[in-house]
């Protein structure tokens, strides 16, 4: 049997997700199709929506609905702490922990050369206008454990060096090759009390 192209279309759409594989993304489009067409409606608002509305903050890159996110304009958080992360699902991760108060700045990624990614699409410039503007004290560096995090940490620790500012990198409490997306809220907690300078 042969799909219609909008099926085909709608399969091909939904293998974009992160770890949808062919079999997976026509299960989706099945059911969402046969058995849940109001849910797939919900999808789409929400998606649109989502797309319609979501930016990056200004200030630190983490995905927001306003010019600054809430966690940049909030008075209770530490602006002297300063914890580099790859993505916005590693800084909800950390959140949810609640082992940390200062606050973030947002990679959207790794250093990557050999994919094309270098400092400039991290956004290292705005970074290192942060850390120039003064009032940073301390930069953890909570890349994930894998070679591309670590030479990623490698990298924004020195930038934070030569102004100065003292650099810790989490715990390794996290397992070696692990995603902070994916690591327990307990064991966050303590790879951020355990953290050292690097």
């Amino acid at each position: 049997m042969s799909d219609t192209p909008a099926i085909d279309g709608l399969k091909q759409a939904l293998r974009r997700l992160p770890g949808v594989g062919p079999k997976t993304a026509q299960r989706m489009a099945f059911h969402l199709l046969e058995r849940d067409r109001d849910g797939a409606r919900l999808i789409v608002e929400a998606l649109g929506s989502a797309l319609e509305r979501v930016q990056q903050c200004r200030s630190c890159n983490n995905l927001c609905e306003q010019e600054v996110c809430a966690l940049c304009s909030s008075a209770r958080r530490d602006a002297g702490l300063l914890c580099i992360v790859e993505s916005p699902a590693d800084l909800a991760s950390l959140e949810q922990c609640g082992a940390y108060t200062g606050r973030y700045f947002v990679l959207m990624g790794h250093l990557s050369p050999l994919d094309g990614v270098g400092p400039d699409e991290l956004g290292i410039p705005r970074l290192e206008a942060l850390l120039d503007a003064g009032g940073v004290r301390e930069v953890i560096l909570a890349t994930n454990l894998t070679v591309e995090g670590e030479a990623t940490a490698h990298y924004v620790g020195e930038l934070a060096r030569e102004r100065n500012i003292l650099v810790t990198r989490i715990a390794h409490g996290v397992p070696l090759g692990g995603e902070l997306e994916y690591t327990d809220r307990g064991t966050l907690a303590r790879a951020f009390s355990g953290r050292r300078e690097v």
